[in-house]
């Protein structure tokens, strides 16, 4: 284990999209037992610095692992197609016309329910488009097209917080 290792190989996970949560909680609790800094109190700084490293460098992985969008991103990048946002914002057509009917959907929503069924339609598009991009990453090997599929899924779940925004505000 070192600390330069990738997240899958520092968990000892295959690096796949399809991940069971509780495997990856299982397995960060037991590196956490490893190298908690608590462990090494009486040891010294160093070795409390080093233990500290190490148990950020887990937490960070465990961050990225656990969430399936996360994931994603990171398996494009480790497989050489990093999904540059800020150079790269290109969406297909379709997915660009999805946008505008959920914007403007949102904007004529005359109250909660309303809300609440975009907000329904949006996980179930979200439901969809993570499973293509496990198909792309983990069975077509087709990293490009699912760094795609992961921009399009970060504007899902942006999406889903200005859903979430407006619930509040209309006290749901």
């Amino acid at each position: 284990m070192k600390l330069d290792d990738d997240d899958f190989s520092l968990f000892g996970l295959p690096p796949r999209q399809a991940q069971m949560r509780a495997e990856i909680d299982a397995r960060w609790k037991e590196l956490q037992a490893k190298v908690h800094p608590d462990k090494f109190a009486t040891e010294g700084a160093a070795a409390q610095r080093i233990a500290m490293q190490w148990a950020v460098r887990v937490n960070e992985a465990h961050q990225r692992l656990r969430d399936p969008l996360k994931r994603a991103a990171y398996l494009c990048e480790l497989r050489g197609a990093p999904l540059r946002l800020n150079e790269n914002t290109r969406m297909p057509t379709a997915f660009l016309m999805e946008q505008m009917a959920w914007r403007e959907a949102l904007d004529e929503a005359a109250g909660a329910a309303d809300v609440q069924k975009l907000d329904a339609e949006l996980a179930q598009r979200e439901d969809e488009v993570l499973a293509d991009v496990q198909l792309l990453l983990d069975e077509q090997q087709r990293t490009e097209a699912a760094a795609e599929q992961v921009r399009a899924l970060m504007f899902i779940a942006k999406f889903r917080s200005d859903i979430d925004r407006r619930l509040d505000a209309l006290g749901q």
